[in-house]
């Protein structure tokens, strides 16, 4: 039986996905120059989570695969997003940092959807032991 504090790679994605989507509503909440600094390591931090991504793709199923692909395109939405928010103000800046926020939470749904098929088809697999 698997150590439930020993997470695998798709989970660590996940809270690691989590942490960036927290971190983007919570420079979305400051104002001004506080906003545009918070969002400036944004970038790094959705790269961080792609290439993390990327490094356990071949090891998942189709299904897992097929969501963690997409959640790889909305973290590198959300990287772009967020460059282009820094380099803007006033209602540019608002929506680059609302499709920020939008792109990061679909990474997240799709990163879940991803944990939510790889421990079906353990469940199925095991279930046929």
């Amino acid at each position: 039986m698997q150590d439930t504090k020993v997470k695998d790679a798709v989970d660590q994605v996940r809270v690691a996905a989590q942490e960036l989507h927290k971190a983007i509503s919570d420079a979305a909440a400051k104002t001004g120059g506080a906003a545009k600094a918070d969002l400036q390591v944004i970038p790094q931090k959705a790269k961080a989570a792609a290439d993390s991504i990327k490094g356990s793709i071949g090891t998942q199923n189709a299904a897992a695969k097929k969501s963690l692909t997409e959640a790889v395109t909305y973290l590198e939405a959300t990287g772009k997003h967020a460059a282009e928010g820094v380099k803007t103000s006033g209602k540019e800046f608002q929506t680059a940092v609302r499709q920020t926020i939008a792109d990061a939470r679909a990474a997240v749904q799709k990163v879940s959807e991803a944990v939510a098929a790889k421990r079906t088809a353990e469940s199925a697999q095991s279930a046929r032991k």
